[in-house]
């Protein structure tokens, strides 16, 4: 198989990849890496495309150096792509200092003899440390999933492969000229295994991304938009294995039921906008108040319910009223609330044989109690078979 074969496939895959890249940029607002990734692919179609001019150039410096250049670009494009796609900031001074050495370099590459080991070594130098840019980020964050690894995996993979460029021109012997280069061997071997490298890690990144915007849709689906909690539906999803877990284990469990107190005339009296404000603030403040691990949902309305791993039912008493003690002080004339406002909240821990909706039955019982009692406190469920008792 010649080198201007594998070239061609290499153009043909560098063309599909672009094209991939671009729809998932094009129809995903929130995915940051497609679009630069798109673009790393299509600077590589152009680096091909130099390629294949290389044989019919009287002097080959000028093409060579922008070949050099255009996949040294593609490289660059990919590693802000990856990075941007994990929310990294870009490796800025790594990629500027390897473009630095990369154009200091060029002199010296382009007047050693064509095919040199040392030529070869200088001249892949750069993307050694391309790819190194974007392996230290990544592994910096910490244990990740599966693909994630797999893409840490294959970019290592290429950074060695780079390295073992001299060895190969060694073993295999490359063209006398840069003319010279796409017959032979050297470039076959080349190219066959810059096409592996080149369809793994854009394969691997594709499902990445999929994967990441599959998990962000499910997400959005399970996620209230106005307080940021989880809905009902993301409750049940995350709290069913939460208290499979505790009954297996026999640890605690206890659900804190929330309900604004005369919410409905805070709507009425001051606006539909600040009757939201009031609930994402709320909301806001339970969250930043509960434990690592807690659950926190709006379950429909001025209504909330969180759920505490972990806690037994004095924890989640002492949770809930520190909320409400914190709502109650909460300034809110921003909103053009001068009075404080309340919240009442039942608690109820998980007894064997529950279930969510038991749980959810029990901490709503208990924050009837509190609201029928006089609002404003905090009732709880000593157990399924004892009456609640009120705090406040």
């Amino acid at each position: 198989m010649t080198a201007a074969f594998v070239l061609g496939i290499n153009l043909f895959i560098a063309g599909i990849f672009a094209v991939a890249f671009g729809v998932v940029a094009a129809t995903s607002r929130s995915e940051r890496g497609a679009k630069w990734i798109a673009c790393g692919y299509a600077s590589g179609i152009c680096n091909i495309l130099l390629e294949y001019a290389m044989p019919w150039q009287a002097d080959p410096v000028p093409v060579g150096v922008a070949i050099f250049l255009t996949y040294l670009a593609a490289m660059t494009l990919c590693v802000i792509g990856v990075v941007r796609h994990y929310r990294i900031d870009p490796p800025w001074q790594a990629i500027v200092a390897t473009w630095a050495v990369a154009i200091l370099l060029i002199p010296f590459i382009f007047t050693l003899p064509y095919g040199t080991p040392l030529r070869v070594a200088l001249y892949h130098l750069p993307y050694v440390a391309i790819q190194l840019a974007i392996l230290f980020p990544l592994l910096r964050q910490g244990p990740r999933q599966k693909l994630d690894m797999l893409l840490v995996g294959v970019l290592t993979i290429s950074a060695c492969i780079h390295l073992s460029r001299p060895l190969i021109s060694l073993l295999s012997g490359t063209a006398r000229t840069a003319q010279g280069y796409i017959t032979s061997d050297y470039a076959a071997i080349s190219q066959s295994l810059a096409a592996g490298v080149l369809m793994a890690q854009a394969l691997v990144m594709l499902l990445i991304m999929m994967r990441d915007i599959a998990d962000e849709m499910q997400m959005r689906s399970e996620t209230d938009s106005l307080s940021g909690a989880l809905n009902r539906r993301g409750l049940e999803a995350r709290a069913e294995p939460l208290i499979a877990e505790a009954l297996r284990a026999d640890t605690p469990l206890t659900l804190v039921a929330a309900d604004l107190d005369f919410f409905k005339q805070t709507n009425d009296g001051f606006g539909h906008a600040a009757g939201d404000a009031v609930i994402a603030r709320f909301a806001r403040m339970l969250r930043d108040m509960a434990p690592p691990g807690a659950l926190v949902c709006r379950l429909g309305g001025e209504e909330f319910a969180v759920l505490l791993p972990a806690a037994d039912l004095a924890v989640g008493r002492r949770y809930a009223e520190a909320v409400r003690l914190a709502y109650s002080a909460a300034p809110l004339l921003d909103l053009g609330i001068a009075d404080s406002l309340s919240a009442s909240f039942g608690a109820a821990q998980l007894a064997s044989n529950d279930t969510l909706f038991d749980l959810l039955r029990r901490a709503d019982t208990a924050l009837y109690r509190a609201k029928a009692g006089g609002r404003n406190q905090v009732c709880v469920a000593l157990n399924p078979l004892q009456p609640a008792t009120a705090t406040g």
